[in-house]
């Protein structure tokens, strides 16, 4: 593994012990490394005291499972809390988040061009939901992956959608929040699938999958997904907002120049190396404390996380897709760059190191 010029002693000694720790692994340990045997895409895990909570799409539904790690979430009970009584199509990638006291899950459902977002709402985790509500998104265009976050005391939704009625670029979408279940004001786009590493597969490009997060200086991050989930080369790759920066402004937001977890050397940003036993590894959750952005702990140690991927020697099919472990770290002195659009061309900050 390549190290980068720049490190900050904690993340160096975070390396090292994962190095020695990777070592220490056999062989056939190495090759199941992280691998659980929940065979599923679109993981969303948040943690509420000891108690790890997973929501799943499944057929026209949504189940609900709990446990004591995230490595034991795959074989835990799948309690259904939700169920497509309406015909609404297909239901994809569901996220939970806590927000005053109260859960709230956010899904896509819809056939085709019809795509739209909903959400559904209890005091519990898997149980009393009631029916789901249609989110009235800015502008009502094809939308998935949606997410309400909190930062700097205002609620936000992100999500992937596209800029008109047909398909040809999935772009990152901001809207600020009058309640959990109610954009206020136009939509913003905050990423456009537009670099050459993220556009190896298309028809269409895509930037999915978004999810944020704060580092150890307080900006905020959307971590997402680029190019085609039918494909290898789907990886996950960080839009970091500018110290200050505005999120509605898109020119605040800098874009790692490349993916950050991937399997594709080619693709991957100068010092971050492909993954050894998964291929196309994508669509990831942060597990944090309660959901909240806020509660990832300072750079040292790594952090949980959990992806889906498809194991090594195996067919990339989307049926061949499982939940993974694994880690996180923030990584100092890190620099993005661009040109030709306004703005400062680089940006240096923490980004992140992922880790099976």
């Amino acid at each position: 593994m390549k190290l980068p010029r720049r490190l900050s002693g904690a993340a160096a000694l975070v390396l090292a012990g994962l190095l020695a720790t990777a070592m220490s692994l056999s062989s056939t340990d190495s090759a199941r490394a992280g691998q659980t045997s929940l065979r599923a895409a679109d993981p969303s895990v948040l943690r509420v005291g000891g108690t790890y909570v997973a929501v799943q799409s499944v057929g026209t539904g949504i189940v609900v499972r709990q446990a004591s790690s995230p490595a034991a979430l795959a074989s835990a009970p799948a309690r259904q809390v939700w169920t497509d009584t309406h015909d609404l199509g297909e239901v994809w990638a569901p996220q939970i988040v806590r927000d005053g006291g109260r859960y709230h899950i956010y899904f896509t459902a819809g056939r085709k061009a019809a795509h739209r977002m909903y959400v559904i709402s209890s005091a519990g985790p898997d149980s009393g939901y009631g029916a789901a509500t249609r989110m009235a998104l800015p502008d009502d265009k094809w939308a998935i992956d949606g997410t309400m976050f909190t930062f700097e005391g205002r609620r936000w939704f992100v999500w992937s959608g596209w800029a008109g009625d047909t398909d040809g670029e999935q772009n990152l979408y901001i809207a600020r929040m009058s309640s959990p279940s109610t954009t206020t004001g136009p939509r913003y786009v905050i990423s456009q699938p537009r670099e050459s590493w993220e556009r190896i597969v298309g028809h269409p490009f895509v930037n999915e999958g978004p999810e944020p997060i704060k580092d150890p200086n307080g900006q905020l991050h959307i971590v997402y997904s680029a190019n085609g989930s039918w494909s290898d080369q789907y990886c996950l790759a960080d839009l970091r907002l500018r110290a200050g920066g505005d999120p509605t402004h898109v020119w605040d937001w800098y874009k790692s120049n490349g993916c950050l977890f991937g399997s594709n050397r080619a693709s991957m940003m100068r010092g971050w190396d492909p993954t050894l036993h998964v291929n196309g590894p994508g669509h990831h959750t942060f597990v944090l404390l309660d959901g909240d952005i806020a509660t990832s702990p300072p750079a040292g140690p790594t952090f949980p996380l959990m992806y889906h991927a498809v194991p090594k020697g195996q067919p990339y099919t989307w049926d061949n897709r499982y939940w993974y472990t694994g880690t996180f770290c923030w990584w100092g002195d890190t620099t993005y760059s661009r040109s030709g659009v306004p703005g400062a061309g680089t940006d240096t900050g923490w980004g992140l190191k992922f880790f099976e």
